[in-house]
């Protein structure tokens, strides 16, 4: 229609400067009345290059997780990027197929969030092309994390300054990274206050609101009952409001609850959550610039690392006993 070549045709649609002006508005024109819109799917096979970055989830469900997907697709779509999204739920095996169906998409980059993997990616990437960038995996030479030992200790010693010694933590295995690093720094805050870690304080979850209910179960039965909770991330510090709350545990003035993540529903929680903040924006964009300069072909990228802040709010107080001008363990 226009009586030029695919190619001329191709360049005036990305506005090319080598295109004249009045080319380039004729064939804009052409393309607006027959609705056109080019092949992405066929330019990639003649340049072999993809603007497609793929994003394996542990679970789309997940809030951290759905808020963490918008700043990355944010971020992407500002470099020019589209995201294909795949759930890997927290299954390594599904995880590696994830990672191979991308592969075979050619997507130009893969980002992993909440990987069942970790380091093992070092030996991917003799497989696989694509170069992968993982979060909160700081072990793993491209990753973008935040602080969770910091972070962790942050929440500790604010519950130990409140007077509280008996003092539980609610783990979650399956993230094993994080998971690490928060319990490293619940257990070196306890230690440096020679605070000892009653047998059955440290409970296993599984980062859900179900999982969390049972450990707290487990908690409000045990020989002493913690006066204080630290959750290895917010949905398990809500479930444990709600479990604590039927049993009839007053927060905080029973048993205060520290969460981790500051989920955006933290603030309306009933007492609002005192929480330490991963910031989730921050996290998504420098995953995304981090995986542009890998496609790019720049080698010197560094894992990096954010800071993690407190949040306090309503879910933490003194420890009865000393909100009770008394010294005494406290078993109730």
């Amino acid at each position: 229609m226009a009586g030029v070549s695919p190619s001329t045709v191709s360049r005036a649609l990305k506005a090319d400067a080598r295109i004249s002006q009045e080319r380039s508005q004729l064939i804009l024109r052409l393309a607006h009345e027959m609705d056109y819109t080019p092949s992405l799917a066929a330019r990639d096979l003649v340049t072999q290059q993809t603007n497609t970055i793929g994003l394996v989830l542990s679970y789309m469900s997940d809030l951290f997780v759905g808020s963490l997907v918008m700043s990355i697709e944010e971020a992407a779509m500002s470099l020019g990027y589209s995201v294909f999204l795949i759930s890997s739920y927290r299954d390594a095996k599904r995880e590696q197929e994830a990672v191979r169906s991308l592969h075979e998409r050619r997507t130009a980059g893969i980002i992993v969030t909440g990987s069942q993997i970790d380091e093992g990616y070092v030996q991917l990437r003799r497989r696989y092309a694509q170069p992968v960038v993982l979060i909160n995996c700081p072990s793993y030479p491209h990753s973008i994390s935040s602080d969770n030992l910091a972070g962790a200790r942050q929440a500790v010693e604010h519950l130990v300054q409140l007077g509280h010694r008996q003092i539980a933590y609610i783990a979650d295995p399956r993230s094993h990274g994080a998971n690490l690093d928060r319990l490293t720094g619940y257990r070196s805050v306890l230690d440096r206050h020679q605070i000892l870690i009653e047998p059955g304080w440290i409970v296993e979850g599984d980062g859900t609101m179900a999982g969390a209910q049972q450990a707290v179960q487990q908690l409000l039965v045990s020989r002493r009952r913690p006066t204080a909770i630290f959750c290895f991330n917010d949905l398990t510090a809500i479930a444990a409001l709600n479990t604590l709350s039927q049993a009839g545990v007053r927060v905080p003035a029973d048993c205060s609850v520290v969460g981790f993540d500051d989920l955006e529903l933290a603030p309306f929680c009933c007492p609002p959550l005192t929480t330490v903040r991963q910031h989730r924006d921050q996290l998504g964009q420098r995953a995304v610039q981090m995986l542009h300069q890998l496609i790019q072909g720049q080698c010197e990228v560094q894992p990096e690392t954010l800071p993690a802040e407190l949040v306090v709010r309503k879910t933490t107080g003194p420890a009865p006993a000393v909100a009770e001008g008394r010294e005494e363990v406290i078993d109730f």
